[in-house]
């Protein structure tokens, strides 16, 4: 399985490092890809690091500006134009999709595919992993526009809410058919 992860590329706690390795490490002993942002600082560092220390596969996807920033000797690495093309070539390589801890880049990608699956342009199972709490309050608003009539497809058809990496690990898998 490919699975593409948005995250940040900041340098963050324990309280952010350790899912993301944990996540990592289900990746590469699960014998799937990693598709990710392709930088080799901060928090995909880490998880970069982990798939490979764990045997899995990295494809990155960067983009002209970040290319100093890009992971070196990896399995596969593009360089889009722009971020607008560096998402769609994210998700165009992904089976599955994670949304990990992030900022404004990481809310972009997710708002991204979640529009893409509202109007029935990916079937792609969408995970957003809710470390320490990070997402509460999108989550929060997400119920808010489902019971307000904002979503034309049920919230649980768009995304699934994992609290640790097990789960969203478990869900891809389930949603996908691999055991």
């Amino acid at each position: 399985m490919n699975i593409c992860v948005f995250l940040s590329a900041a340098d963050l706690s324990e309280i952010y490092t350790r899912p993301a390795r944990e996540f990592a490490e289900l990746i590469g002993k699960g014998g799937h890809t990693l598709v990710w942002g392709g930088s080799d600082v901060g928090l995909m560092k880490v998880l970069a690091d982990g798939v490979h220390e764990a045997g899995g596969r990295l494809t990155g996807v960067s983009v002209e500006f970040l290319v100093d920033k890009a992971r070196r000797g990896v399995d596969d690495m593009i360089v889009a134009a722009d971020l607008a093309e560096r998402k769609r070539l994210l998700l165009d390589k992904a089976d599955a999709v994670v949304i990990m801890v992030g900022g404004t880049g990481t809310l972009d990608e997710a708002t991204e595919i979640l529009e893409l699956k509202k109007h029935g342009r990916t079937e792609k199972p969408v995970v957003l992993l809710n470390t320490a709490g990070f997402y509460d309050g999108l989550k929060l608003q997400f119920q808010r526009m489902e019971s307000e009539g904002f979503l034309p497809r049920p919230l649980t058809d768009l995304v699934f809410f994992a609290e640790e990496p097990v789960g969203a690990m478990a869900y891809l898998e389930e949603s996908l058919g691999i055991h």
